[in-house]
């Protein structure tokens, strides 16, 4: 596949919302690992994030709330897999 064909992941519209920095970060960063073909987990993102882990998963359950980011497979272990969502299907609370 070519990512040059790919349209880029984020929307301008998360900073519209009124999200925590870190929400809006924890986005960032799941739309870069999407547009780089990598799998958006809690493994992952726990590798590149520099905040605490309370504050990533803090943002990610904000994502999954308003439906930007949805759960795809878990664990009992908390290791998620997530998709993110089209901004069509944002709840904008």
């Amino acid at each position: 596949m070519n990512s040059q064909d790919q349209t880029p992941s984020m929307n301008q519209k998360i900073f519209d919302l009124g999200l925590s920095v870190e929400t809006v970060s924890a986005y960032l960063l799941c739309c870069s690992m999407a547009d780089a073909g990598t799998v958006i987990s809690t493994k992952n993102l726990s590798e590149m994030w520099n905040s605490s882990r309370e504050s990533l998963f803090e943002g990610l359950q904000d994502l999954e709330t308003r439906d930007i980011l949805r759960k795809i497979i878990s664990d009992r272990a908390g290791n998620n897999v997530y998709k993110l969502s089209d901004v069509k299907d944002w709840k904008l609370l």
